[in-house]
């Protein structure tokens, strides 16, 4: 018989909601893992394939609303070996292995981090929030289990984390520590990652979704630290191709059952085994190994006067210019409007690292519209709004359909 277990999230006792997991997972049912503000879900039983395994959420940050997939146990299984082999390729032991793990479970990154060490064997530690913010008191906890391990240290991390633990020397020299900092990659700004190398963080850029249980692609710190670009090379069970549209394809053996959205499951597979995914990508060949490169969500991307516009990759090209005139510009995002003339036009949401006056905005802001002068037409923004709440969600992923509400909110207020 069928069974649905729900679980909510405790993000100030992680060890006490993994060991409730664990006890459930005995049950041979579905158990949904859902986020500590969660209020209701909308599964039901007889929604449910006659096996048993977890129900993760994903999606709600393209656009689109936000769905679950449904994972059986074999399939995180299978993830967490393929992981295992890629640390073995590199000479480090998984079973010895110390694994710091800030993330949530309902995450599928918290989850797989959790899930790993339960696989192989390896010690692994729970970071709560408020240590991610307070870096003395993160030192202090993490250095006695530094101290007791030989074996490699691993971490995941989202790029909003790392982004702020690299704004702080202690935040560097507690990074430091790591063998080995999962982190995913097409996120990464080229700003982030120049730094990064600069002072000698082994990042592993990765490439993954909560639709292939976790990471498909990884690169090695070596090769991030020597300067190669990307996301890395795909694990051992997994293939990639391009659509015709530019959007990545992966068949693994680890893809969900199905996608439930709206009460309603869905395949993921085509018939050939292929799982599309949203993300444009290019796929390149380095020393015999298919590498990749994740260039933009091809939901976000926009057709302007005929030209295709991918906001993400325009965000960074940006941040990266003004981080090198020294503009304080601490978040940036590009919106869509509808034109008559164009279809769609950009505009800009931004937040200064700093507070200013209203001369010092102004002035930042001139500068900042001076590097798009020579962007394309069709790339240029036809507006500017400052926000200071601007930032993305926990996970670093830009909630676009929100700001869009804001934006749109925004252009009816009363002056």
């Amino acid at each position: 018989m069928k069974n649905l277990i729900t679980l909510r999230s405790d993000l100030k006792n992680p060890e006490k909601y993994s060991k409730e997991l664990s006890q459930n997972l005995k049950k041979n049912s579905w158990i949904e893992l859902l986020p500590e503000s969660a209020q209701h879900s909308e599964i039901t039983v007889t929604n449910l394939p006659n096996t048993s395994g977890l129900i993760i959420g994903s999606g709600g940050s393209s656009g689109k609303e936000p769905h679950r997939c449904l994972h059986t146990c074999e399939n995180l299984n299978q993830s967490a070996i393929a992981t295992r082999e890629w640390l073995k390729a590199h000479e480090l032991q998984p079973n010895s292995s110390l694994i710091m793990n800030p993330l949530p479970m309902h995450h599928i990154s918290g989850l797989m981090s959790w899930w790993r060490s339960r696989a192989w064997g390896a010690s692994h530690v729970w970071i709560v929030p408020s240590l991610m913010h307070d870096l003395p008191r993160l030192i202090a906890y993490c250095q006695p289990f530094f101290d007791n391990n030989d074996g490699p240290k691993l971490i995941s991390l989202v790029p909003t984390q790392l982004n702020r633990l690299l704004r702080d020397s202690l935040g560097i020299q507690w990074l430091k520590f790591f063998t080995v900092i999962w982190v995913g990659g097409a996120h990464i700004s080229k700003d982030t990652a120049q730094f990064a190398r600069a002072e000698g963080i082994p990042l592993a850029p990765c490439y993954g979704a909560t639709e292939t249980a976790a990471m498909v692609t990884v690169m090695s710190p070596s090769d991030f630290l020597s300067g190669i670009q990307g996301c890395g090379n795909p694990l051992i069970d997994v293939e990639l191709s391009i659509a015709n549209d530019g959007a990545l394809k992966v068949k693994t053996p680890r893809l969900a059952l199905a996608r439930l959205q709206n009460g309603q499951l869905t395949e993921l597979r085509d018939a050939d085994g292929w799982w599309k995914s949203g993300d444009i990508a290019e796929l390149s060949t380095r020393n015999y190994l298919l590498n990749i490169d994740i260039i933009g969500r091809i939901d976000n991307a926009i057709n302007s006067g005929g030209e295709t516009v991918f906001p993400e990759s325009l965000e960074n090209k940006l941040l990266q210019a003004a981080k090198e005139i020294e503009i304080p510009l601490e978040a940036l995002i590009f919106l869509p409007i509808e034109d008559k003339e164009w279809g769609q036009r950009l505009v800009g949401v931004f937040r200064w690292r700093e507070r200013c006056t209203s001369s010092d905005s102004a002035k930042y802001l001139q500068n900042l519209k001076a590097l798009t002068n020579d962007w394309l037409p069709a790339e240029r923004p036809v507006a500017w709004h400052l926000c200071k709440d601007l930032a993305p969600n926990a996970a670093g992923k830009w909630e676009r359909a929100a700001w869009k509400e804001w934006l749109i909110n925004q252009a009816h207020r009363v002056p």
